[in-house]
């Protein structure tokens, strides 16, 4: 490995000595990743893990008192991916992990990206990796300065609240950008949802009172129209333990808000944000559907960007939506380009193959998705379906 670094393959076993160095490197990280971090990660392992590996680079071997990690990468070893014997190392994505950057030192990110990229000839592993929904505009220049070759799928934008210190300073122009008629629109949906009572927006961070919410926001999404297709939280048990264990470990050290609108006791809007330093992420939302005119989530994400340009201590938002999310796009402005990254690590004679293949797998997955939009049922390219 170059510099005398070390590559190691290993479990994710949460007793493992190396725990605590992945938790700081997460919390140093030049692109930040919650979903990726050990806290996070380890809470999601029961339910998603299955086969999942963690690929690291550090300075000595991981178990030895003072190591310091550079790389963090949970991934699977994927044998057939394409119907043939041509191996693939894929990132660790699912329905609660919309974000695929590996964890890399922030003081050097380009020499802990080539590190990783050398380790799979260091452990004798493919020479090929597929990160899904990976940030690009982050990527791009690693993957520039690496060399290399590497090829994009699924391009798309997300909605992001990423306003800056310069219109932070000029919050009161950032929604400027909403009609006349859809500010009308909003006040009269406002009137309409306080018809009953006033209605308060809250956002939560004591970790004392982070379950109760989170229970109370698997009621609200029991009682939509996921309970009634059977996808609900509250119907599947292991996923709702997750999001219970991930929400209490993130409370406890200060990285979660539970951004809430209530009339009284009653919850109409709910939405559940990790947070990676001053970085915010969309893990969950559920509403109130019993009177739609009054669009109860539109106007929790229109409360909380207003807390957040008024200086809450987030600095931006990931929507972590799929592309044409309207909820995502209503009210930020900014987008932040994502794809799926097929990346060459070292010298890999059959990426050309590898890469032509994932292309015709994106055109066939496209043209399901087509028919399925068809047959009336609206699908969005996500890590499960074209990943």
């Amino acid at each position: 490995m170059p510099g005398g670094l070390v590559a190691a393959l290993r479990p994710l076993d949460p007793t493992a000595p190396w725990i605590d160095a992945w938790a700081r490197l997460g919390s140093r990280a030049a692109i930040a990743n919650p979903f990726y971090e050990a806290g996070y990660a380890l809470a999601a392992a029961a339910s998603f893990g299955g086969d999942l590996r963690m690929m690291l680079v550090a300075d000595r071997p991981p178990e030895e008192k003072g190591a310091r990690l550079l790389a963090a990468w949970p991934h699977r070893r994927l044998r057939h991916r394409w119907g043939l014997p041509l191996p693939l190392l894929m990132g660790w994505t699912h329905g609660y992990a919309p974000q695929g950057a590996p964890l890399l030192d922030g003081e050097d990110p380009a020499a802990a990206w080539t590190a990783l990229l050398a380790a799979p000839a260091a452990l004798g592993e493919p020479r090929r990796l597929l990160l899904p929904n990976a940030p690009t505009a982050d990527m791009m220049p690693l993957l520039a300065a690496a060399g290399g070759r590497s090829a994009a799928y699924w391009p798309h934008e997300r909605g992001m609240l990423d306003p800056g210190d310069g219109i932070r300073r000029e919050r009161e122009t950032y929604l400027d950008h909403l009609s006349g008629n859809r500010r009308r629109r909003l006040r009269r949906a406002w009137r309409r949802l306080e018809t009953e009572g006033p209605v308060s927006f809250d956002m939560l961070a004591d970790a004392a009172v982070i379950p109760a919410a989170v229970e109370a926001h698997i009621a609200l999404e029991a009682a939509s129209w996921k309970g009634r297709a059977g996808t609900a939280l509250a119907q599947r048990p292991a996923e709702a333990a997750f999001l219970r264990a991930a929400t209490a470990a993130l409370a406890t050290e200060g990285r979660l808000r539970i951004a809430r609108l209530r009339r009284g006791e009653r919850l109409l809007a709910s939405l559940i944000l990790p947070l990676s330093g001053r970085e915010a992420y969309v893990l969950k939302v559920a509403h109130d559907e019993s009177d739609p005119a009054a669009a109860p989530g539109v106007q929790l994400v229109h409360r909380l960007t207003e807390t957040v340009l008024a200086g809450d201590g987030i600095a931006r938002i990931d929507s972590c939506a799929p592309p044409g999310f309207a909820l995502a796009t209503l009210f930020w402005r900014e987008r932040r380009p994502i794809a799926h990254l097929l990346v060459e690590a070292g010298r890999d004679p059959l990426f050309p193959v590898a890469a032509r293949l994932e292309r015709g797998r994106e055109a066939l997955a496209r043209a399901r998705l087509t028919l399925r939009e068809r047959r009336g049922r609206t699908a969005a390219p996500s890590a499960e379906d074209t990943a």
